[in-house]
């Protein structure tokens, strides 16, 4: 069974932000978050709001009833 729990390396150590799930001896795996999903290079500070404004677009029938489940209505 494979479980995966976040942590930070740094300085050729790596410490736990959670709590891991076993308490003996178990042999672990570590793989390296890089590039944009790395915690250092994480924005901090304020969120940016309407960054997708007039991106996305929704049909003018977007609250119409489906057909396909017009024999369950």
């Amino acid at each position: 069974m494979y479980t995966a729990i976040k942590g930070i390396y740094e300085n050729g150590k790596i410490t736990f932000t959670e709590e891991p799930p076993v308490k003996s001896k178990a042999e672990v795996m570590i793989t390296f978050l890089t590039g944009q999903d790395s915690a250092e290079k994480a924005p901090k500070g304020k969120v940016k709001i309407g960054l997708l404004e007039g991106k996305i677009k929704l049909p003018e029938d977007f609250n119409e009833p489906l057909d396909d489940l017009k024999d369950y209505m």
